[in-house]
């Protein structure tokens, strides 16, 4: 197979940052993507629906004119959130989601939830209107090693939580381990599990073996090799509850490349070359498009895109330039180490690189 065309994609775990920032790196997106959940961990963060109002008017303003993509907003849960905001947000369709980060999981993370009993009547008026949550899925206690926080998040938080509001639908984002592959595989209809083009391609040896290499540090951290093996049979498989969130994460290289750097890989240019590269490895080019265009929409139960993306491989190695330049500085491209062939158009508009 060297063409492949499907409804066009969408990404459903995407930061795009605010400023300057989401000026430069909102096109790169919007460019393959039609729809993206968008993340609210922003400096304060989006906490109620006035926020998530105001964020997506910025970034409607910073679209290129041409552009046809949809910000899918949600709200960042902390033990304050009112329930019947969150209510009004969802049903007037300002939100799609709700957001829980654990404090001190990741980038901007120092608002979320400790207490999970205090956000508990939040969840429970979201099950009751179906809005789903998106969980960044591990435990922050120091004394859990950093490779099995997710796995010990599952065990004591995320399945007390599902069997206390049991009409709650969770999103499992970044999944990165064979037991978050087989905690979603083994649920129902109310839970799905997204998984990131670089966690399909990295274990923790390109990470560390040799030297840090800080353009793969993100959180949740690459795991062993058995973990991407399992990410990609997840992925490759073509079953309804896995679908694609890049989690693209852009930093300044200076933020990266520093003594205590940020976690995240940007990969929001190249996301769709590299996973037709990951699929075609696997022999699983069609089932792409079940990972891309539609078991996202089934489980957000939206419509699939009528936009469509073609893919053709060429006979030499695609380039992108290796960095995308900001106004707060240059922001590195992720690079995965091998050459890309797979050439993206939509609807019949070449998408760089040519």
């Amino acid at each position: 197979m060297t063409t492949l065309t499907i409804p066009r994609p969408d990404d459903w775990h995407l930061h795009l940052r605010d400023g300057a920032m989401l000026r430069a790196v909102l096109p790169e997106s919007a460019r393959h993507f039609a729809r993206a959940i968008i993340m609210p961990n922003l400096v304060p963060p989006v906490v109620t629906g006035a926020d998530a109002a105001a964020y997506r008017a910025r970034i409607i303003e910073a679209l290129p004119a041409d552009a046809r993509f949809t910000p899918l907003m949600t709200l960042y849960l902390t033990e304050e959130t009112d329930p019947e905001d969150v209510a009004a947000a969802h049903t007037s369709g300002l939100i799609t989601a709700v957001k829980l980060y654990p404090a001190g999981a990741t980038t901007n993370s120092a608002s979320g939830v400790r207490d999970f009993e205090r956000v508990r009547p939040v969840l429970e008026r979201m099950a009751e209107i179906g809005c789903p949550l998106c969980v960044h899925g591990e435990v922050t206690d120091p004394e859990v090693d950093i490779f099995d926080r997710e796995a010990v998040f599952i065990d004591r938080v995320l399945e007390p939580m599902r069997r206390a509001t049991p009409g709650l639908r969770v999103v499992m984002e970044h999944i990165t381990t064979s037991e978050g592959v087989a905690y979603v595989a083994a649920g129902n209809e109310t839970l799905g599990g997204t998984i990131t083009t670089h966690h399909l391609i990295l274990n923790r040896n390109h990470l560390l073996a040799g030297g840090i290499r800080p353009h793969y540090y993100c959180l949740p951290v690459v795991k062993r090799e058995k973990h991407r093996l399992a990410l990609r049979r997840a992925a490759t498989s073509g079953e309804g509850r896995f679908f694609l969130g890049t989690d693209s994460a852009p930093h300044t290289d200076a933020l990266k490349e520093s003594a205590c750097g940020c976690a995240g890989c940007f990969t929001a240019p190249n996301t769709m070359a590299l996973l037709a590269h990951v699929f075609e490895e696997e022999g699983a080019l069609d089932r792409l498009e079940a990972f891309t265009s539609r078991n996202g929409p089934a489980f957000y139960g939206l419509p699939v895109n009528e936009q469509q993306l073609t893919l053709s491989k060429t006979d030499r190695p695609l380039h992108w330039p290796k960095d995308l330049p900001t106004e707060d500085g240059p922001v590195t491209l992720f690079a995965p180490g091998f050459d890309l062939y797979w050439q993206i158009t939509v609807d019949d508009h070449p998408a760089r690189p040519a």
